[in-house]
């Protein structure tokens, strides 16, 4: 059950984290998803292993595993969700995730989002993993 005070307060941190945002950066007044990918660069290892791993619960997830699992849900949500599986993709390798695994997850992912979904999400990992390819090289 939520109250008034409860949805005052909800609105105050939305409004207060809009406001941050425009401080940081006034460009994402015109914030587009297709450009989501842009935003942030891919955080490094330590960083995602503090933030996602095993920090607030010491026997859970690691990052990896739970950036794989980021990766089958938006899998599964289809071309709604391209720029965020992107970026899922790019912080499951930093991560330690192989490419093999990656594929295999989005693989596991047809049976529950259909082949369509499937197929679009290996596309796009793959161009993901181009794009590794030629910042390493």
């Amino acid at each position: 059950m939520t109250t008034d005070a409860w949805t005052k307060m909800m609105a105050q941190m939305l409004e207060q984290g809009q406001q941050m945002a425009r401080a940081f950066n006034p460009a994402l007044e015109n914030f587009r998803v297709k450009g989501f990918e842009d935003l942030i660069p891919t955080m490094p290892r330590e960083f995602m292993e503090m933030a996602f791993g095993r920090t607030l619960n010491p026997e859970g997830l690691d990052a990896r595993t739970r950036l794989l699992v980021t990766v089958a849900a938006l899998t599964v949500l289809g071309a709604q969700a391209e720029p965020q599986l992107k970026l899922a993709i790019r912080h499951a390798l930093e991560a330690g995730a192989t490419e093999r695994e990656v594929a295999e997850v989005i693989c596991q992912m047809g049976l529950f989002g259909g082949l369509p979904a499937m197929q679009k999400a290996l596309a796009l990992a793959q161009g993901v993993f181009a794009e590794r390819k030629g910042a390493e090289g």
